[in-house]
């Protein structure tokens, strides 16, 4: 099974919940990956107020599309949330 984002929600800083495909929920800090590693693709996600304007599709892109993280990367960064799962085959 590929490893998909179902939905996505901005909790603050730089920190997303996400729910995935599988029914895992993470809440995850992209500030390591933007700040520390400092990857150039990343750098226009560091103003806030574009970090915040992401959309989901399989995953959370930025600008467009032109801007995305694969979702197995979210996955691994991130920490384990409770989802209930009624909230899960809503989503579905």
């Amino acid at each position: 099974m590929f490893t998909e984002v179902i939905s996505a929600e901005y909790i603050g800083e730089y920190k997303v919940s996400v729910l995935f495909n599988n029914g895992v929920k993470k809440k995850i800090d992209f500030y390591t990956i933007l700040f520390l590693n400092d990857y150039p693709a990343f750098r226009p996600l560091k103003d806030i107020e574009v970090f915040r304007k992401f959309n989901v599709t399989d995953t959370l892109e930025w600008d467009n599309g032109n801007i995305d993280i694969a979702p197995e990367t979210m996955y691994d960064m991130g920490e384990i949330e409770p989802v209930s799962k009624s909230k899960i085959e809503h989503l579905m």
